[in-house]
């Protein structure tokens, strides 16, 4: 995907843009990838050192299929991936993600950054026909996030992941290829 981009009405982001995550994004990611507050929901753990963020950066983040940093003037605030499942079955769906730091919380970015991500990765992807977001059901604003961007939550599905050692019962939304415009 080239670069994408999205007028914000905040004083504070004018513009913001999704690139390929890079090496020398690894400062900017360890904003968000060390804070507590940040990675409360996520599956992974808290960051605590550089040389882990760049093993992950170099490992996995670069080589995922579908991974974009959220930017604002060309500095990575955040990041939102795509995920296609795998088998014959299930290829017609795939899982989004998204991260952001916490200062920029509140603003819209990631709503504009979702709605970004599928008004272009249908056409990416021809097959795929349904992305699917899981959201711990403590986590308020990224429920929001999602239904501002035209998802629809489907329901709960209990005891569904482990987050930091815990079975937490989750939010399922989608959206459908049918369902943009």
């Amino acid at each position: 995907m080239d670069e994408r981009s999205s007028k914000s009405e905040g004083k504070e982001i004018d513009e913001i843009t999704l690139r390929p995550i890079e090496l020398t994004d690894v400062d900017d990611f360890m904003e968000w990838a060390t804070d507590e507050k940040v990675s409360q929901f996520c599956t992974w753990d808290t960051y605590t050192c550089k040389d882990e963020a760049l093993d992950y950066i170099n490992n996995n983040a670069i080589l995922h299929p579908w991974l974009r940093v959220i930017c604002t003037k060309n500095r990575a605030i955040g990041a939102i991936s795509v995920t296609p499942n795998s088998g014959y079955l299930d290829s017609c769906r795939a899982e989004l993600g998204y991260v952001l730091a916490y200062k920029y919380w509140g603003k819209g970015i990631v709503t504009k950054a979702v709605k970004i991500v599928v008004s272009n990765i249908f056409e990416e992807w021809p097959d795929l026909e349904r992305i699917e977001a899981f959201v711990d059901v403590d986590n308020k604003g990224s429920q929001r996030v999602l239904e501002k961007a035209g998802f629809l939550k489907e329901g709960v599905l209990r005891k569904f992941r482990t987050i930091k050692g815990r079975s937490r019962d989750m939010f399922i939304f989608s959206i459908l290829s049918a369902d943009t415009f």
